[in-house]
């Protein structure tokens, strides 16, 4: 049994699963592998994301666990058969894992709501801008690995397209679109492209203006990624050393709640394809055009 060296968010998400429905069930290790005639070394490999499990054996198992929730098995089995290769494959060797996973997350995703406190969503950004920021943050960095990076977040926003199954509602606080990236000249034409991308389908922005103070501050940015399956959401937080994945009940939920109180105390969604004399009252729309015209 070859053991993997390196184990994907999905991975580990999908071991993590295991174990929690193994011990809702009150089972030790060694009774949950008896179950499936598998020895108590080999169930804990699988849990720990560290090697797979075919689909009639991982079936099997939550049968006897007694989860009867067909969709949640049925998104356990499709994490199970996924071999987790995509566009982002070529960048594996390049890139580090935690984007790798991010990307990976993003295209099983159909629900993605974001909280940006200093920078524009990745998803919501241009070339112009994602390059200053990767110039900007390590002006060392080869200029081969900068435009790598760029590629590689331009390929995420594909999810984003018109066709797309994917509803994206981004809370970004006036923070951000103050922060003065690579020049007023990319500031403009970040703030124009946030205009134009509200009008895609199942695209979603607010703005979350200074005026809300302390009451609605949340200092940590992050993203709720959702399959659409009860129970198998996940969170990203961002983390100096990389995204911070939580995926339990009670950090799910937590950061849910926080999204919801985000969205009420933020301005009105951005609706760009109203005629400008239809925002009497201040929303999104307003702000980022005052925003637009002082830079």
């Amino acid at each position: 049994m070859a053991l993997r060296t390196v184990i994907t968010e999905r991975q580990r998400r999908l071991g993590a699963e295991l174990k929690k429905l193994r011990q809702e069930a009150g089972l030790s290790i060694a009774e949950g592998g008896r179950l499936i005639d598998m020895g108590t070394p080999h169930l804990s490999h699988i849990e720990a994301g560290r090697t797979a499990i075919p689909t009639d054996r991982l079936r099997k198992l939550v049968h006897a666990y007694g989860c009867k929730n067909a969709a949640y098995v049925d998104e356990l089995v499709s994490m199970a058969e996924s071999n987790g290769k995509g566009w982002w494959s070529e960048y594996r060797k390049t890139l580090p894992q935690h984007i790798i996973d991010l990307a990976e997350l993003e295209s099983r995703s159909t629900t993605l709501q974001s909280y940006q406190t200093l920078l524009v969503p990745g998803l919501l950004q241009t070339e112009s801008y994602m390059r200053a920021i990767f110039r900007s943050a390590r002006p060392d960095e080869s200029p081969d690995l900068v435009e790598s990076q760029v590629r590689f977040r331009l390929a995420r926003q594909d999810i984003l397209r018109a066709d797309s199954r994917v509803n994206f509602h981004a809370v970004i606080h006036e923070a951000a679109l103050r922060m003065c990236v690579g020049g007023a000249h990319v500031m403009r034409g970040q703030l124009i492209h946030l205009i134009r991308m509200s009008k895609r389908p199942g695209v979603t922005i607010q703005v979350l203006p200074f005026e809300m103070g302390v009451r609605a501050w949340f200092s940590t940015p992050f993203a709720l990624l959702s399959s659409g399956v009860a129970g198998l959401e996940t969170v990203s937080a961002e983390h100096p050393s990389g995204n911070l994945w939580l995926g339990d009940t009670d950090s799910v939920a937590q950061y849910g709640g926080t999204f919801s109180g985000l969205c009420k105390s933020a301005l009105p969604p951005v609706v760009a394809g109203e005629s400008p004399e239809l925002h009497e009252e201040r929303d999104s729309w307003g702000l980022i055009h005052h925003i637009l015209y002082t830079h």
